[in-house]
């Protein structure tokens, strides 16, 4: 009777915590549906920027799901460093050169088996027809972990900053803390500027150490410079603060924090540069910051990025840790009691 008493009791507090039976029921849902869509997707064509060669090659490359485009000498460089293409083909003589961007191994090496596969002669009878391949971005033999490694630095520091900010400023609020600042003079935006200050000291210090734990001592690829990399990285964890603490509003408890995770944090791995996404899941992709975050790691570690090319993804970055910081301001009134 005891224990049939005490199962009553849970399942009473579960039917009446609607928010913990949508984190039970639906939550999984979610994550099962956006990993369908992505891995249900069929190959994607890659794309390659053909300079010079004959018409009936560029035409072959669509029996290996190549989109062949023809570009100038000059435009091709430029499409290959914005990624539109994967390869440059140029071909003198009857022999390719050919550029590849390697920071994407997977679709490096589709494109590369497609333009030997396609060429007049793939160098088995004429060896001095071998293409010559030049490795534009990353390296022939980037393995997995440099790959993945800077879309993984940026999410491990965006993880645990949403989950530790967002705790943090739950305690402030539970335990009366906010309350009493709330009583004084002091105004809102001040004291979501100070929480913001303090606790970003503390993720710049972690966002340090995990970025020359992963370059130093991991050894992942970098090819830019390693102030970007914290550069970005610092930006990535300023977000997850804004975010975590804007969210903290909305919880009561820890664990309510913690149901946050599958909500927002983990839909964004899948769209962080994992995985090869149609041009939709890309647009809604746009509207995650760990998006940007990503995007820029892997322009700098792998691309040799500089400033200009990162100067983007880190203005939208910084965008939307001043738009969660002006709802934290704004949510900020419901808990002042004077």
């Amino acid at each position: 009777m005891r224990v049939r008493a005490l199962a009553g009791r849970i399942l009473s507090q579960l039917r009446h915590d609607h928010r913990t039976l949508a984190l039970m029921m639906f939550a999984p849902m979610l994550v099962l549906t956006l990993i369908y869509f992505i891995l249900d997707e069929t190959d994607h064509p890659v794309a390659v920027g053909v300079v010079n060669a004959p018409a009936e090659y560029a035409e072959r490359l669509e029996d290996y799901n190549v989109t062949a485009r023809r570009y100038s000498e000059d435009e091709a460089r430029r499409a290959l460093r914005a990624g539109e293409i994967t390869a440059s083909l140029y071909m003198i003589s009857g022999r390719a050169y050919i550029q590849v961007d390697g920071s994407d191994p997977g679709r490096a090496a589709r494109a590369l088996n497609a333009l030997e596969r396609a060429g007049p002669d793939p160098g088995r009878s004429r060896p001095d027809l071998r293409p010559e391949i030049t490795y534009v971005y990353g390296a022939e033999d980037l393995s997995d972990f440099d790959y993945f490694g800077s879309v993984l630095i940026g999410f491990v520091v965006f993880f645990f900053v949403f989950l530790v900010a967002g705790i943090s400023f739950l305690q402030e609020r539970t335990t009366g803390t906010l309350e009493k600042l709330l009583s004084t003079p002091i105004r809102r935006w001040e004291i979501v500027c100070g929480y913001v200050l303090g606790f970003g000291a503390a993720a710049a210090a972690q966002s340090l150490l995990i970025a020359c734990f992963c370059v130093y001592v991991l050894g992942v690829m970098l090819t830019g410079s390693f102030f970007l990399v914290l550069l970005v990285t610092l930006s990535g964890a300023l977000t997850a603060l804004t975010l975590g603490a804007l969210l903290s509003t909305a919880a009561n408890s820890e664990f309510q924090i913690i149901q946050f995770i599958p909500l927002v944090v983990i839909p964004q791995v899948f769209f962080s540069g994992l995985f090869e996404l149609s041009p939709a899941l890309t647009a809604l992709g746009r509207c995650m910051p760990l998006y940007y975050v990503a995007g820029a790691l892997t322009e700098v570690m792998l691309k040799g990025g500089g400033l200009a090319e990162i100067a983007a993804p880190l203005s939208v970055t910084m965008g939307f840790s001043l738009c969660f910081m002006a709802l934290n301001v704004l949510l900020l009134k419901k808990h002042r009691r004077i």
